[in-house]
């Protein structure tokens, strides 16, 4: 019974801890994004050193998680504006701190709000975003159609994750990816991901022994 009531206490807290990646909440949610900010990291600089950033671009960061990547966005566009969005609140309260300075001289905006509904007008950014999350988004091909709507004619949409299906450690995460609930696509889903929404001059780029990807696709002029 003693053991029953153990492996039911780790379920249930394992459980716990998949909703906090999903949608991190409350002060153990704050902990889970701050920590993300820090696992994340060279895999985001990775991803964006794929992306051409103008100094003077207007960027969209969609599920901003603990404001990292916007952070680094706005280093990159130092003359020009980013925006973040997420659905959870606690990632939108730490991603506000992290940005704090920039927030309040106008370069930065954190938003809560959900891909599944972008808040924002057609042809907005010149560079969207979509770092580590699109694995939980409701509805894959119509939440990427939504970003090619922001997008401006020439911009581009640069998704960037630490796994992929048939990747190096592809025994590891098909175990994974299940248990959180998690789209877990294959290299060519991935561009046909984009390309089915319409994006043109769709890439896929790795890093040789890691389980990274970048997928990037334009707007047609």
């Amino acid at each position: 019974m003693l053991k029953l009531l153990k492996l039911l206490l780790a379920l249930l807290l394992a459980a716990w801890l998949f909703r906090q990646v999903r949608k991190p909440s409350g002060w153990l949610g704050r902990r889970v994004v701050r920590a993300m900010n820090l696992s994340h990291a060279t895999m985001t600089d990775w991803g964006l050193q794929q992306v051409q950033v103008p100094k003077n671009a207007a960027i969209l960061d969609v599920g901003c998680g603990g404001g990292e990547t916007v952070r680094r966005l706005a280093a990159l566009a130092p003359e020009g504006k980013v925006t973040g969005v997420d659905y959870s609140a606690a990632s939108v309260a730490v991603s506000r701190e992290i940005n704090a300075e920039e927030i309040e001289a106008g370069r930065v905006q954190v938003e809560q709000g959900s891909v599944a509904a972008l808040p924002f007008p057609d042809r907005t950014f010149d560079i969207v975003t979509a770092v580590e999350t699109h694995y939980y988004w409701p509805d894959l091909p119509v939440n990427v159609r939504d970003i090619l709507r922001v997008l401006k004619p020439g911009g581009t949409f640069a998704l960037i994750a630490e796994t992929y299906r048939g990747g190096p450690f592809r025994l590891l995460y098909s175990v994974v990816m299940p248990l959180l609930r998690a789209a877990y696509l294959s290299d060519a889903e991935h561009r046909d991901l984009l390309t089915q929404a319409g994006f043109t001059d769709v890439r896929t780029m790795h890093v040789s022994g890691k389980n990274w990807i970048c997928a990037t696709g334009q707007r047609a002029r």
